[in-house]
């Protein structure tokens, strides 16, 4: 790679480091595995810069490395051979009326529960919703159908329903 192609590499690295590995986080559910997973990615994408920054037809650089993310995140997970534990996490904390940490609580109880989904389902939905990718974008950066994309979005969304239903017993809240 020439000295100019160095250069955008390392600009585009600053300018997204922080959006990919919040993905990555989403991906994995660990910090520290995110930003590994984010460096291996970009390990990749270095090598093959020059033909993935010239490439319009996989929507630039962020969109082929965030679909290498959520490629390499699923491989990960296949490959896991054995469960590892952190220790008893409670499943929500007691609320009070007013709690001024309830936004955090929920963001927790739903980052757990997109965790609990299968690899691939969370690859969509992470991409989906949390990233705000179409449907054929999301397609697009998954290898999948548009038909695939759907079906997953729906039944991710569908789980996630029920955990968030069954950690709080309350009625069924809006995800979507």
């Amino acid at each position: 790679m020439d000295a100019g192609g160095e250069e955008e590499f390392r600009r585009f690295v600053q300018a997204r480091w922080h959006a990919l590995v919040r993905t990555a986080y989403l991906l994995t559910g660990d910090q520290g595995r995110a930003e590994d997973l984010v460096q291996q990615v970009l390990v990749k994408v270095h090598r093959r810069w020059d033909h993935i920054s010239r490439d319009e037809t996989s929507g630039g650089p962020y969109a082929y490395t965030r679909a290498a993310l959520a490629n390499e995140s699923a491989s990960w997970w296949r490959r896991r051979r054995v469960a590892e534990t952190l220790g008893e996490v409670p499943t929500h904390a007691d609320r009070a009326t007013g709690d001024a940490y309830a936004a955090y609580d929920t963001r927790d109880e739903v980052a757990r529960a997109v965790l609990g989904l299968p690899p691939r389902m969370r690859a969509v939905v992470v991409l989906r919703y949390f990233d705000d990718l179409s449907e054929a974008a999301t397609a697009d950066a998954l290898g999948m159908s548009l038909g695939s994309v759907k079906s997953q979005a729906s039944r991710g969304l569908d789980r996630l329903r029920t955990v968030l239903q069954q950690t709080n017993g309350a009625p069924e809240r809006s995800l979507s």
